[in-house]
């Protein structure tokens, strides 16, 4: 090997690789947080009819950039319907990291209109009208608040109805966290 001190040959020497092992232990030594702050994580569903809506609709509510994004169909049905019991703590598990990584001082869940997963869960019938459809996105909503209350008490949840035409409406729940 070249003994020059400019040659391009020339690894690091002991005390350089020691100072970045040093480094390295430090900064894995501080304590798990991402960068950054973000005020909510959004519930919504995977339907793919309203994605672009969805985004237009948070930067108009103030939270662009500005929200963690957990996606399962049904949005708050899939959260807490006995159908999809294996997506709970997918749920929460991710809340739970959201409040720990960036801070989210709230849940925002915006569940749809015409949902397939509505549909498969709760029966035609259950959203066959409009008031139906609200009826029923209220009830799982009440649930959802409820758990989200036990877990995590200090949490606001806020949840919407978007219809298949982009607009939103605030769904009416029995009680809702803070």
């Amino acid at each position: 090997m070249c003994q020059l001190s400019t040659c391009p040959h020339k690894g690091p020497d002991r005390r350089g690789v020691l100072a970045g092992l040093a480094a390295m232990g430090a900064a894995l030594a501080l304590p798990a947080q991402a960068g950054g702050k973000a005020d909510a994580i959004l519930l919504s569903c995977m339907d793919y009819r309203l994605i672009d809506d969805l985004a237009i609709m948070l930067n108009q509510m103030q939270y662009r950039n500005s929200y963690d994004h957990v996606i399962l169909a049904g949005g708050a049905l899939g959260a807490v319907h006995p159908q999809f019991a294996a997506w709970h703590p997918v749920f929460w598990d991710h809340v739970g990291l959201a409040v720990k990584l960036h801070s989210v001082h709230e849940i925002l869940v915006i569940d749809h209109s015409d949902c397939g997963a509505a549909k498969l869960a709760l029966g035609e019938e259950a959203i066959a009208t409009p008031q139906k459809e609200m009826q029923a996105h209220a009830a799982v909503m009440d649930q959802l608040t409820q758990a989200a209350h036990e877990r995590f008490p200090e949490l606001r949840l806020r949840g919407f109805l978007m219809t298949l035409d982009g607009t939103m409406e605030r769904i009416p729940t029995a009680g809702e966290t803070h």
